[in-house]
């Protein structure tokens, strides 16, 4: 693929002014991250409004940001800050990508004002980690016009290290996963290996926020269970070496199925999905299951709550216990089950659409637009 930019029509000027011009910033090639921009970048063009799209060349070949309607430009430092060079507004997603924007735009002949979108908002790493984190968090939110949170806890710690201006602004979903006939759903269980057993799926990056130690711990309690369910993990990462020697030393009912691009497929066909994270903002995988209609069973933790409400099992991070014990209670119980898929169809339908995310972050603009106005 080429680096170099590539360039589009530029659309038609509303209302006699030129088009609104935007830069969205993304500091890695994160799921979550990169579909939300994917999502904005396709309602804001459609809109009128001009996208250059500042990402890694990985995410532009998974994510095409340039089939959205928008620019591409890899995130070079030169290229990054010739983009934001000529922006009206440039919105960063991310800690890292919120202070690469800010190093761009210092200096510049404008003032160009900064919106980022927090993904931020872990459990503080100790030691001098954690100081180097709560240093980042403080100037991007400092440095922000307005920070954006995925949620409430975002928002109050966005607050909390000095953002003049921070809102909720939950990213809608744009992955709406409808649940496959039950023939499709037959034959990916047989491809995992779990026609006469239960399945249950786990979907993230195999790295230590993510809990996949714990559940391993848990996966070790279902093996008293008859019949034997199979826990499949979706994902790479770091930790799959050690993950895979202790399902192998231990002899755990878990299959490591690698980074996958039909995740949606994997997640109709299971019993019981379930995030055992040690954090989690607006869990892409919490969202999908409960539009598909799949069990949850999720960590208390940061946004998650909010997020489900009342349509899934929510346990405490680090007690492998409850974990094991709240996924054996759905694999026994399918009414259960079902209340569970009805309540979770329910609770996304609260939840704002795409239209919804780009209309208010549009109205973010128009309003640092007016406030910058000469």
């Amino acid at each position: 693929m080429s680096s170099s930019p590539v360039s589009l029509p530029v659309p038609a000027q509303p209302y006699g002014r030129p088009p609104l011009r935007t830069v969205q910033v993304l500091g890695g090639a994160g799921a979550g991250s990169c579909a939300h921009v994917r999502s904005l970048a396709t309602g804001l063009a459609a809109r009128g409004v001009r996208v250059t799209v500042c990402a890694p060349v990985a995410a532009e070949g998974e994510y095409d940001f340039t089939g959205a309607g928008a620019q591409f430009t890899p995130d070079a430092v030169s290229a990054l800050r010739a983009a934001c060079a000529g922006a009206d507004v440039v919105h960063a997603h991310g800690l890292r990508a919120g202070m690469r924007a800010a190093l761009a735009l210092r200096g510049g002949g404008r003032r160009v004002p900064l919106v980022v979108t927090w993904h931020g908002g872990a459990p503080e790493p100790a030691g001098a980690l954690g100081r180097l984190s709560r240093l980042l968090e403080r100037r991007v939110a400092r440095a922000a016009a307005v920070v954006l949170g995925a949620s409430s806890d975002q928002v109050d710690l966005a607050r909390r290290r000095g953002a003049r201006d921070a809102r909720l602004a939950a990213p809608a979903d744009p992955v709406a996963a409808a649940g496959e006939p039950a023939a499709e759903a037959g034959k990916t269980r047989a491809e995992l290996g779990a026609v006469e057993r239960p399945l249950v799926i786990a979907v993230g990056s195999l790295v230590a926020r993510r809990g996949y130690a714990l559940l391993l711990d848990a996966a070790r309690a279902w093996r008293v269970l008859d019949p034997l369910p199979l826990l499949v993990i979706a994902g790479e990462g770091p930790l799959r070496s050690e993950l895979a020697r202790r399902i192998e030393a231990e002899g755990l009912p878990v299959r490591l199925l690698g980074r996958r691009r039909d995740a949606d497929r994997l997640l109709a066909a299971a019993d019981v999905a379930v995030l055992p994270s040690r954090w989690e903002g607006r869990s892409l995988l919490a969202q999908e299951a409960l539009r598909a209609g799949v069990a949850l069973v999720a960590t208390e933790v940061g946004g998650v709550p909010e997020l489900v409400g009342d349509a899934a099992v929510l346990v405490p991070y680090g007690d492998p216990g409850a974990l094991a014990g709240a996924v054996a209670g759905l694999l026994h119980d399918p009414d259960r089950r079902a209340a569970l898929a009805l309540a979770g169809r329910a609770q996304a339908a609260t939840w704002p659409s795409e239209d919804d995310t780009v209309a208010q972050v549009l109205s973010v603009y128009d309003e640092l637009m007016e406030r910058h106005r000469p």
